[in-house]
C-alpha cells in the first residue's frame, strides 16, 4: 500500500535538495579556476540533482556534478588565466536556477499541503473507528 504520508516526506525532501544545490550554483557561480586538470586552482563544479521513483514510496534524490562542468570564458586579469587568457567558468545558467528554485519552492508547498491533508485522512478514519468500538 502506498502511505501518502512517506511518499509526502519524500518529495519534501526532494525539494530541499534542489533549492540547496540551485542556490549553491547560484552563490558560486562566479568561481573560476584554471584550464589545466592537475592545477589545484579548480572552478565550482555545479552539481544537479536527479529523482529516482521509489515504487510508490515516494522518490530519493542525488545530488551529482553536473557534465560538462565548466565552460571556457575570457577572462585576462585572472590569476588563473591561461596564455590566451582563458579560464574554466561553472557551467551555471542562472535563469536555469532561479526556475529550478521556483519549481522546488512549489513541489515544497505541494508536498506540504498533500501531508497536512493525510494527516486529516488518519485522524478521520482514526476517529471512524473509534466510534464503531
Amino acid at each position: 500500500m502506498i502511505n501518502p504520508l512517506s511518499t509526502s516526506i519524500s518529495g519534501l525532501i526532494a525539494a530541499s535538495q534542489k533549492a540547496k544545490v540551485a542556490s549553491t550554483n547560484i552563490t558560486n557561480a562566479d568561481v573560476v579556476g584554471s584550464t589545466n586538470p592537475s592545477d589545484a586552482n579548480q572552478a565550482y563544479t555545479p552539481k544537479i540533482t536527479q529523482d529516482t521513483n521509489l515504487e510508490g514510496q515516494g522518490v530519493k534524490t542525488m545530488v551529482l556534478n553536473r557534465t560538462p562542468a565548466f565552460v571556457p570564458s575570457y577572462q585576462p586579469d585572472s590569476p588563473f588565466a591561461d596564455t590566451e587568457g582563458i579560464v574554466n567558468a561553472p557551467n551555471v545558467n542562472l535563469d536555469e536556477e532561479l526556475m529550478t528554485l521556483k519549481l522546488a519552492e512549489n513541489s515544497y508547498k505541494a508536498n506540504s499541503t498533500a501531508f497536512k491533508a493525510g494527516l486529516k485522512m488518519q485522524d478521520t478514519l482514526q476517529e471512524a473507528l473509534d466510534t464503531k468500538s
